[in-house]
């Protein structure tokens, strides 16, 4: 029989001790660089545009949504899981902490007691090599672990927004379950808070800034963000506040045809992104939740047809040609992990078993923009339309990013390019074709630069015929 040890304000009051006053953006805070297992912390970079190691090198944000992760897989499956997403170029997986304030892991373990957010259930001396004294937290620490032994970076939705918003979580319950989460978990390096979880932050908007004042206040190795409601970002409510290190959006799962808010950006998740490049304060931004592989075109009817991999590849190009600090991807039945005990059908009409969803193509050709990206100097890329003659409206946008001496730009339908080859200073410039689908570069060749010069995809106009127009000025 386990023993429930209900860790509220009192028997957490070392915390105080290690509480800084004012917070970590308002003061020189000395952070660790690396865990133990050698796997850096992270950071803002100076420029406030994208993510960085403790030592400046570059950190491009390639994340899966395994939401359920903690809840639904035992530890083997959850290695295997985890090895999965190492191999195929993932560096982030997003997870919630507490589905539910009833929530219950693979092992029967229950997360609170009376479902209370302020009384975790521990058990005394548990570890995670000791199954007769493995609990909820432990099962999660064992995960956390192995995911810091692989390279990966853990981002924890503290407790999912509709939990809050039925008026489960108070604000002093908020500040102790901050509390606890900021003292079990502030010296691994791999962790990062998304607080919120798919709800909106004008409600119950003083626990929201409770629990991201207490992580930031009692944890201040770790990055902070908001998950907002769909076709919403966190610059909404929280783009001054101290706790937020930078902003996420949930562009979401509608066409445009289905999209009923008020500044109707359908599909269209690059104008998030230039939303928050605009804030006055300047933070990298993140699609958190753009339109899954395998989910239903609008979320809730199969009948409207499934979203493809070639979908998932124009929302990340797309954010990223934009000036996102990077990209995550999803599909329907790995975010929920659904398993052969779930039944044939789970939800959003999901067919597949998680296991075989693993290897979907959308999943496999995430890394091809991760791995291009990263052969560019970093830090100096900015995002630049001026690039482009022949803008274009919906799927025929075209997205442009820029250094100091190269171009990318990103068709979707592979319709022709029109460049102002004069953007970027040199005198000639090489240009290839890189291909989103196989990460293959083909040279074209090399031109005089000066005024508008055009380059046509190979292939037939259509959706899902995407490239990357490459050039290299000298």
């Amino acid at each position: 029989m386990k023993l429930n040890i209900t860790l509220g304000f009192a028997a957490l009051a070392l915390g105080g001790l290690l509480a800084c006053q004012g917070n970590k953006k308002e003061q020189t805070v000395v952070k660790p660089t690396e865990g133990p297992k050698g796997l850096p912390f992270l950071k803002v970079s100076d420029n406030n545009r994208y993510f960085v190691t403790q030592s400046g090198e570059p950190f491009f944000w390639l994340g899966d949504t395994g939401w359920l992760l903690f809840n639904k897989l035992k530890r083997e499956d959850a290695e295997k899981y985890l090895e999965d997403r190492k191999q195929k170029g993932f560096n982030v997986i997003q997870v919630m902490t507490l589905h539910t304030l009833g929530a219950v892991n693979a092992y029967g373990d229950s997360a609170l007691v009376n479902k209370n957010v302020a009384t975790p259930s521990t058990t005394i001396g548990s570890d995670f090599s000791d199954s007769t004294a493995y609990d909820f937290w432990d099962h999660i620490d064992f995960v956390v672990s192995t995911a810091e032994e692989k390279g990966l970076y853990m981002a924890m939705v503290p407790v999912w927004g509709t939990n809050v918003k039925d008026g489960g979580v108070t604000v002093e319950e908020a500040k102790s379950y901050g509390e606890f989460l900021a003292l079990r978990y502030k010296d691994h390096p791999n962790v990062i808070w998304l607080n919120g979880g798919d709800t909106f932050g004008n409600e119950y908007t003083d626990v929201w800034n409770a629990l991201g004042n207490t992580l930031n206040q009692k944890d201040k190795n770790h990055l902070i963000t908001f998950h907002p409601r769909g076709r919403m970002q966190s610059s909404d409510w929280f783009a001054n506040e101290p706790w937020m290190d930078f902003h996420m959006f949930q562009s979401g799962h509608r066409r445009y045809d289905q999209d009923d808010t008020e500044r109707a950006y359908g599909e269209d998740n690059w104008k998030y992104v230039q939303a928050d490049y605009k804030l006055d304060r300047q933070m990298p931004t993140i699609d958190g939740e753009p339109s899954y592989e395998g989910i239903p075109e609008g979320l809730h009817d199969p009948e409207e047809g499934f979203w493809q991999a070639e979908d998932a590849r124009r929302y990340a190009y797309w954010a990223v040609f934009s000036g996102a600090a990077g990209h995550t991807y999803g599909h329907s039945a790995v975010m929920q992990m659904h398993r052969p005990e779930d039944g044939e059908v789970g939800a959003y009409g999901n067919t597949k078993l998680w296991t075989e969803a693993l290897n979907d193509p959308g999943a496999k050709q995430m890394h091809y923009l991760k791995e291009l990206i990263l052969k560019f100097p970093y830090l100096e890329r900015i995002p630049d339309q001026s690039l482009i003659a022949n803008q274009g409206e919906k799927h025929d946008h075209l997205a442009a990013i820029r250094g100091e001496k190269y171009a990318l730009i990103y068709t979707y339908t592979g319709r022709e390019i029109a460049v102002n080859t004069e953007v970027v200073k040199g005198n000639k410039f090489t240009a290839s074709w890189f291909n989103p689908r196989n990460g293959e570069m083909t040279e074209i060749g090399e031109f005089e630069a000066g005024g508008v010069q055009k380059f046509q995809p190979s292939g037939k106009v259509q959706d899902g015929n995407d490239w990357v127009l490459v050039l290299n000025y000298h």
